[in-house]
């Protein structure tokens, strides 16, 4: 399997406090990857870092064979110029856990904004596709209402379906559950189980829901203090851990409930 995703030796250190450690990840192309691990060991920080949101202290990361932060330039790596970030970057969806949606804009807008002003899809043309993303997520019907107007589970379903306007080859999610009361996880985790099921789309999904992550995961990493202490078949990784800080952190987990 071709890596998708390349991450080499990156480090990331705020105010002194580092937060990754020369970590190095492949995801290959289409695999589904859960992060798991405490708070603060580096899991967000990598996607952060992979969307472009954090700029990388060391390290590079390549994404469908292209460097990220650096380009070729006279036989040197370099950094990259904003153009050449931001075609990269096209590549890439992520879904945050706050939802972030524009909350002047309706649903189909937050969803079609990326196709009008990136892609500079015709507005007709964008729409369809809006409703289309919308339909696939369950909300077809919510198009033109505006976020105070959903559920916390709606957000972040129209989240999803924005991240995926732009037909992305790698999606990141970031605890994309942990904002929503218990009783709507369902619905956006089946979305998400759904795109992971049908598609070819690269995952990387940090999460603390751990059955979901032994559902849909091709395979898990344990992260803690910007490393990764183990990795693995979901299979393996829940029933059998090697690391013994994978067995701390899941007993605690699952002792939790």
């Amino acid at each position: 399997m071709s890596a998708m995703v390349a991450v080499n030796g990156v480090t990331k250190a705020y105010k002194g406090h580092t937060v990754l450690r020369d970590l190095d990840l492949e995801v290959g192309a289409g695999e589904k990857v859960a992060i798991i691990g405490p708070s603060g060991s580096g899991k967000t920080t990598i996607l952060r870092v992979i969307m472009t949101l954090e700029r990388p202290d060391g390290g590079t990361i390549v994404v469908d064979g292209e460097q990220l932060w650096h380009e070729e330039r006279d036989g040197q790596l370099v950094p990259a110029r904003e153009q050449h970030l931001r075609r990269v970057r096209s590549k890439i969806g992520m879904v945050f856990q706050q939802f972030n949606l524009f909350p002047h804009m309706t649903a189909s807008d937050n969803v079609t904004e990326a196709l009008r002003s990136v892609a500079r899809m015709p507005r007709e043309a964008a729409e369809e596709r809006g409703r289309e993303l919308l339909e696939m997520v369950g909300l077809a019907d919510r198009a033109g209402h505006y976020p105070w107007q959903l559920s916390g589970g709606q957000q972040q379903r129209v989240g999803i379906a924005r991240a995926i306007a732009l037909r992305p080859k790698v999606l990141l999610f970031d605890e994309v559950t942990s904002a929503l009361d218990p009783e709507l996880v369902g619905e956006v985790l089946g979305v998400i189980r759904d795109l992971a099921t049908h598609t070819e789309t690269t995952m990387l999904i940090v999460t603390h829901e751990m059955r979901f992550a032994r559902d849909v995961a091709d395979r898990v990493l344990m992260f803690d203090q910007g490393q990764i202490v183990e990795e693995g078949p979901p299979e393996q990784l829940f029933t059998e851990p090697r690391s013994d800080r994978t067995k701390k952190f899941l007993h605690a987990v699952f002792e939790a409930g």
